[in-house]
Formats: structure tokens, C-alpha cells, sequence
């Protein structure tokens, strides 16, 4: 049964643009090998940490959004876990009312960004 699922990691902050994008597309990859649908992604990009970890206080957080079975998120994390660049994630399940949130926020983020373009044509 497809489940929703959403996950957020934070990468170390010394990574450059192009190795987050490779880092992003990694995991991305290893959940469509694995069957997994991505409905949504964001680049929250680079934030201070509430408490350092490694000796770090900032890092680039990354959150995907996605439908699959189980077994996809085992593999997910095991790479997580593997990988030198993730410094910390979190994957959960998100029950309807979460999923239903969730599109409600991208609606109103996609018509805040429509209406501010609209702005900016008007006043050029």
C-alpha cells in the first residue's frame, strides 16, 4: 500500500551549490530506484542549527515529499546513515491531515509567488 511520506535531512555546510544538487539528486534517485513517487521538494537552504553537531552550527536543509511502500525508506535511511554529508534526518509518515496541509501550503505559497511576480511586472 502506497504510503505518504515526508523527509528532511541537513548536509554539512561546507558543500558547495553543485555537490548539495548531487547529494539531492542521490537520494532522489534511491527512492524512485526503490518505487517511490516524489510529489514534492523544497530547498529550505543554508540555517543555523539549534545545538552544533560535528562541531558545526549551520548546515542546508532539504525537505522531499513522497509516496511509496516501506521498504523505500530503509533504504533511504541506510544511505542517510552512510553518507558522510548528511549530519542529521528524519522521515514520517504523514497521516491525511498532514498530506492535506501540505497541499494546502503549496497552493498558497504557488499564489503568493504568482501574485508578487504580478507586482513586480506591474511596477516595471
Amino acid at each position: 500500500m502506497e504510503r505518504h511520506y515526508e523527509t528532511v535531512f541537513i548536509a554539512t555546510p561546507v558543500l558547495s551549490e553543485d555537490q548539495m544538487k548531487e547529494t539531492v539528486e542521490k537520494f532522489k534517485n534511491i527512492l524512485r530506484k526503490n518505487g517511490a513517487e516524489i510529489v514534492h521538494e523544497e530547498d529550505w537552504g543554508l540555517r543555523k542549527l539549534a545545538y552544533p553537531i560535528e562541531k558545526k552550527s549551520t548546515g542546508f536543509y532539504h525537505l522531499i515529499e513522497f509516496e511509496s511502500d516501506g521498504q523505500a525508506i530503509d533504504s533511504l535511511e541506510l544511505e542517510f546513515k552512510r553518507d558522510e554529508r548528511v549530519l542529521r534526518f528524519l522521515t514520517v509518515k504523514m497521516d491525511k491531515y498532514a498530506v492535506e496541509y501540505a497541499e494546502k501550503r503549496r497552493r498558497e505559497k504557488s499564489t503568493n509567488t504568482q501574485q508578487s511576480d504580478e507586482q513586480k511586472t506591474k511596477e516595471e
